[in-house]
């Protein structure tokens, strides 16, 4: 089994990703960040997800981005809610943390390095990605671009490194029929931004609200009534 590095928040998206690797035959290693977020359901969610979705190893990786603040996820600033379809595809929503996915992207290269993995998973999509810049496949593409030219790997020609993102081009709805397929259990996984006290979703911010739309029209096109 040729070891691969997934990238997992403890969202959907992320879970969906590890499934996939490890549908494709991969052992797969999974990275978390404890990065500061407003909000800590995410990483239990990651952590039980792991180990139900077959992975061989599971980190969790503290990198305090709250010295940098510039989010709602990281700093003192309100979540916005029940925004519409149309606001959030305007402009780059303050939930961003700037540069995340390279600072991530980063760290899952240097334990691919490590594990001798020539495979890196993420979660990003290109759809439903509420205006985040490092999610586009132009930022995916030059990340391997780069990381072909900054590994020992890439400089030594042996087999070049390759950052999957098998999700996206897909649309939430999508993302959740593939989920099913593949076995996640969606309600295991958390997105939200903006959790209550008690570690509930909130139901109103972009993540929840694009959660949401995803089930309901993976329910519609399978039939499924509420």
């Amino acid at each position: 089994m040729k070891p691969a590095v997934v990238l997992l928040s403890g969202g959907l998206d992320s879970a969906t990703c590890l499934a996939i690797a490890h549908s494709q035959g991969h052992a797969c290693h999974a990275l978390s960040f404890d990065y500061g977020q407003r909000q800590r359901r995410e990483l239990e969610a990651a952590r039980a997800l792991a180990s139900r979705l077959g992975a061989q190893s599971h980190r969790v990786l503290t990198l305090d981005l709250r010295a940098f603040g510039g989010s709602a996820l990281t700093a003192d600033m309100a979540v916005p809610k029940h925004r519409s379809l149309t606001d959030m595809g305007q402009g780059i929503p303050i939930t961003y943390v700037p540069a995340r996915n390279t600072i991530f992207l980063s760290n899952a290269l240097a334990l691919a390095e490590v594990l001798g993995a020539t495979d890196i998973f993420i979660g990003v999509n290109a759809l439903d990605y509420s205006g985040y810049p490092d999610c586009r496949p132009a930022f995916i593409e030059a990340f391997q671009a780069m990381a072909n030219l900054a590994t020992r790997a890439g400089v030594e020609g042996q087999e070049p490194l390759r950052i999957h993102a098998p999700l996206q081009h897909d649309t939430k709805a999508q993302i959740v029929q593939r989920a099913r397929a593949l076995g996640v259990p969606i309600e295991e996984t958390f997105s939200c931004y903006d959790p209550t006290a008690l570690g509930l979703a909130c139901g109103a911010c972009d993540a929840c609200l694009l959660r949401a739309r995803g089930i309901a029209e993976a329910d519609a096109a399978q039939g499924l009534d509420h």
